[in-house]
């Protein structure tokens, strides 16, 4: 494995992949050559990089990880595809649905096993609100609200970085947008019509240089009403601005009852009849694994790590977690929230 990326890359996925029997990290990749060799040295990592291409040469890994700024992701992917790779690939998938298409497209062409880093399929309370939903928990389902709210972008002196511009993909929307669209057609099928809003309430931040107050760009909060094919309605709130109070929670609404996951990652149920709630949260098994973050990030990224390494060492298809066509999809979704809030009103989300 080679991880181009020294954050979420280091911190989360060189334990993750060390849980996955047969993986080893062999090359790490920055855009500054000293951070990726203090990482690689801190974590035992035989190869360092400032090119990705001359790790692709000189490495020529079974497997890249990709990340990185989401600018960046389409060409990376597309030259470790070229160089024979698998790919894992950092969510949002790439700027736009034309992007997404041309990375799924050379996966498919060269028959590489493709994964986009959703790793909340892998976390065990989620898997099991999907296999409720699918065995009829609530019967027909009515409605899912998501709201996500946190400070992380609330401070103004925060320095501005790549996060804070459109272009490169900086923004809520592909941050955490791209986590809920796929949980929702993960549960739920396909999304085919949403109305959205984006808005940026920090302005500008300074420049980490000069000091100089430079304009953000991209979105530190949005909401977005979606439409399944399947009917159900969805409506997902994100705000990066909260100053207080900020929480986390999801709920589903039926015709038999109601499913919750609340701010401390604990599932609820309730059917019509029940005379209280019943806690239906499933102890994820790696929670106190040495080594690896004791979060749901930390403990779903090993799962997917497993899964992913083992379809790679057996010559399979992967048999959970989403794919680059999932992450196309996805995309197709991110873009139609941009447009629909650009032109006003609901617009139908394409296939193309």
């Amino acid at each position: 494995v080679a991880i181009i990326g020294t954050g979420f890359g280091v911190t989360t996925q060189v334990p993750g992949f060390r849980t996955a029997a047969g993986a080893e990290v062999v090359a790490l990749c920055s855009a500054r050559r000293e951070r990726a060799e203090a990482a690689a040295r801190q974590h035992h990592i035989p190869h360092a990089f400032d090119d990705y291409r001359a790790m692709l040469a000189q490495v020529q890994p079974d497997l890249v990880s990709i990340v990185t700024p989401v600018a960046t992701h389409a060409p990376m992917t597309l030259a470790a595809l070229e160089a024979g790779c698998h790919v894992l690939c950092e969510k949002p998938t790439a700027l736009n649905a034309a992007e997404a298409r041309a990375m799924l497209e050379q996966a498919e062409a060269g028959g590489r096993i493709h994964m986009i880093d959703h790793e909340l399929r892998f976390n065990p309370t989620r898997a099991r609100i999907a296999a409720l939903l699918a065995e009829g928990y609530l019967g027909r389902v009515y409605y899912v609200q998501i709201r996500n709210v946190s400070g992380m972008r609330a401070d103004w002196q925060r320095p501005w970085d790549w996060w804070s511009d459109r272009t490169q993909g900086g923004g809520a929307l592909g941050a955490s947008g791209s986590h809920q669209v796929d949980m929702l057609r993960w549960w739920l099928g396909e999304i085919v019509a949403v109305s959205g809003q984006l808005e940026t309430f920090v302005a500008s931040r300074p420049d980490p240089h000069s000091g100089a107050m430079r304009p953000v760009t991209s979105d530190d909060q949005f909401s977005f009403v979606a439409r399944c094919a399947s009917g159900v309605y969805a409506h997902v709130f994100v705000s990066y601005v909260a100053q207080h109070g900020g929480f986390n929670r999801i709920e589903i609404h039926g015709e038999r009852g109601s499913l919750v996951l609340d701010h401390e990652e604990r599932l609820w149920g309730w059917q019509t009849g029940d005379s209280a709630p019943s806690e239906l949260t499933v102890p994820d098994p790696l929670a106190g694994t040495p080594g690896l973050p004791n979060s749901v990030w930390g403990l779903s990224f090993a799962h997917l790590a497993r899964e992913l390494v083992a379809a790679i060492g057996e010559g399979r298809p992967l048999e959970r977690g989403a794919t680059f066509h999932d992450g196309l999809r996805c995309q197709l979704v991110l873009d139609a929230v941009r447009q629909s809030w650009n032109e006003g009103g609901w617009l139908h989300v394409g296939d193309s």
